[in-house]
């Protein structure tokens, strides 16, 4: 089995574990929250039902309504009639909420109602973060050759730059394309699905997103009535991984470019090592075997010059 194969083998199978792990997770949390929010659901009609038979409303009576109302919709619970037909912990909105929780993403719309679904989060995200984190720097190892490396040796060769140049003009045209392949028309996608957003609406959710920052003022998927929403929500999921793994390389990018002008050895960081995982030795050698010129290397006598005498230690 060679080293390409052998590397494209133990990618798909960490990608296929993390798939694995996000809908275990996914399934985990719909099976704890969903009774919990049907629940609060129950709650929050009767509360509603209540203060509307009340033929006197004082200011009492409404603000222990506002304040329950607040709570349930911090939770995610709305008290508005069209709201109450969706759920927040159906399968693909609990694998939204999963695939935000390990990625760091975090919006906010959604967290878990009960004490268990709390344990299982802090259980799930201590180990999906580092998880997510070694699956990422995985792919990005694997992207650096044919996006990184190779295009700054092309232009090395067949436009004759030096090094320095080749890699400012590669980081050039990488910030170009992902600024206009994972934002620009993103956010072209997001304001048309999306009828209250308007275009630097979608833009700033797609800033905030990749960069991890996710302030939760903006959440796809949301609108009372949105045709195909688990199916959208599964779309979101794969932009924001695909994204987020992107920002990735344009990060290790910019250190090579730092490494080769010297940037890194002036500040005394460490440099963007390449990784050799497409390479293999034109020769493999056991390790206990030596090359013939070893061999004579062991049995010829020792130069008489080169023993140390007691005559040659300097006094």
């Amino acid at each position: 089995m060679s080293t390409a194969f052998r590397s494209c083998f133990v990618l798909s199978g960490f990608i296929l574990a993390y798939i694995t792990y996000l809908l275990l997770g996914a399934l985990v949390f719909s099976a704890i929250e969903r009774p919990v929010e049907e629940t609060l659901k129950s709650d929050l009609s009767s509360l509603k039902a209540e203060f509307l038979n009340l033929s006197c409303i004082n200011a009492t009576a409404l603000e222990v309504f506002l304040e329950k109302v607040l709570r349930a919709n911090k939770y995610g619970v709305s008290v508005l009639e069209n709201a109450t037909l969706r759920t927040n912990w159906d399968l693909a909105s609990s694998l939204f909420f999963a695939n935000t929780m390990v990625t760091t993403v975090g919006y906010g719309h959604t967290t878990p109602l009960s004490d268990a679904g709390k344990a299982f989060s802090i259980v799930y995200a201590l180990i999906g973060v580092p998880f997510t984190m070694l699956v990422l720097t995985a792919c990005v190892q694997r992207l650096m050759h044919p996006l990184t490396y190779g295009p700054i040796s092309v232009c090395q060769r067949r436009a004759g730059l030096q090094p320095r140049a080749a890699s400012v003009v590669h980081f050039i045209v990488l910030l170009f394309l992902v600024v206009l392949g994972f934002f620009v028309l993103p956010a072209l996608v997001f304001s048309a699905i999306e009828e209250t957003w308007s275009f630097l609406d979608a833009f700033y959710f797609c800033f905030i997103s990749l960069c991890t920052i996710g302030l939760g003022d903006f959440v796809p998927a949301e609108k009372p009535g949105q045709r195909l929403r688990a199916l959208y929500k599964i779309s979101v999921m794969v932009y924001l991984f695909v994204g987020l793994m992107v920002m990735f390389l344009v990060l290790r990018t910019f250190h090579k470019l730092a490494d080769v002008h010297g940037w890194t050895a002036f500040f005394q960081l460490p440099s963007c090592d390449e990784e050799d995982e497409d390479k293999e030795p034109i020769i493999e050698r056991e390790p206990d075997e030596e090359s013939p010129e070893a061999e004579q290397a062991s049995v010829k006598p020792l130069d008489p010059s080169s023993q140390v005498s007691y005559n040659s230690i300097n006094r």
